[in-house]
């Protein structure tokens, strides 16, 4: 019995001194949790898509509360509504930073873009791009097999005609497709901005134009149309400066290539009507001429 005794006396002790050290640990070792971390985690959407520039949504929301450098109004995913939560906790401004949103540069259609090989590999962008770049006469396009869209977690992308198209009213502009994608074709630009390049092709326009038929030709017409020094040709590719763009939609009437385009039917129905009025002024100059050669 005085064995049984001392047996139980010897546990309870060391179980003591054990709790003891352990509260006495829990002190000297202490750091110290600002709540407002747990507050603004809480708020959170809990992607953890990257596309904030941390590693996820914990490191973020530490990283908002102990840095004030840090925007309020970096999560995508949360938007304008979860910024300004995120800003009431923290006492700070939930910033004006636009919108931004995932687009794919590049019109390279099936019909448009001609082919030089039938891929039966695995369905990967990257992987295909290890031979020929591809399956596309075109090695600076889209290759459609769908790396973007594997990797998006909020289903707004998809492959449509062998191009990928980007879903404007569910993308978060995350930005995991733009770092996955291998031809780097998919960029993110401002949400309200509607007209696009459509192409990365930097080679002459000849060349181009016998890859796909959309293709930028760097032809100048873009760049002579615009009253706003916004849209410029360097190494044989337009590039439009979002900062001076008006979404006047002035250089996809006179694209002769279609190679600038917009989801905007606006700006399509001013394209159309601009190339019938160019139909028809050519067709008026012909019969001119022919008139003109008849009664000569």
């Amino acid at each position: 019995m005085n064995a049984v005794m001392t047996a139980v006396v010897l546990v309870v002790c060391a179980g003591f001194i054990a709790s003891l050290l352990l509260v006495i640990a829990s002190h000297v070792f202490y750091v110290p949790v600002d709540e407002r971390v747990a507050e603004v985690r809480e708020i959170l959407p809990g992607a953890n898509c990257g596309g904030c520039g941390f590693a996820g949504c914990d490191d973020y929301a530490n990283a908002v509360v102990n840095d004030e450098s840090t925007s309020c109004s970096a999560c995508t995913v949360g938007g304008a509504a979860c910024a300004e939560q995120i800003a009431a906790i923290l006492g700070r401004s939930a910033g004006g930073a636009d919108k931004q949103i995932a687009q794919v540069m590049c019109n390279g259609t099936c019909d448009a873009s001609k082919k030089i090989l039938e891929w039966q590999g695995m369905r990967s962008c990257a992987g295909a791009k290890t031979f020929f770049n591809g399956n596309s006469a075109c090695s600076h396009g889209c290759i459609g097999l769908g790396d973007c869209v594997n990797v998006c977690d909020f289903d707004s992308i998809g492959i449509i005609d062998g191009v990928a198209k980007v879903n404007r009213d569910t993308c978060v502009a995350c930005g995991k497709c733009a770092h996955t994608c291998p031809q780097s074709i998919i960029k993110m630009v401002p949400f309200k901005k509607e007209v696009h390049v459509l192409c990365q092709n930097t080679e002459k326009g000849g060349v181009t134009r016998k890859q796909c038929s959309n293709g930028c030709i760097g032809c100048m017409k873009c760049v002579k149309t615009c009253k706003f020094d916004a849209i410029h040709v360097e190494n044989n590719l337009a590039s439009i400066d979002y900062d001076k763009c008006k979404n006047c939609g002035m250089c996809m009437s006179v694209c002769p290539t279609g190679a600038i385009n917009s989801y905007n039917e606006r700006h399509a129905k001013m394209a159309i009507n601009a190339k019938k009025k160019a139909a028809a002024e050519k067709a008026a100059k012909a019969a001119e001429a022919k008139a003109a050669a008849t009664n000569a």
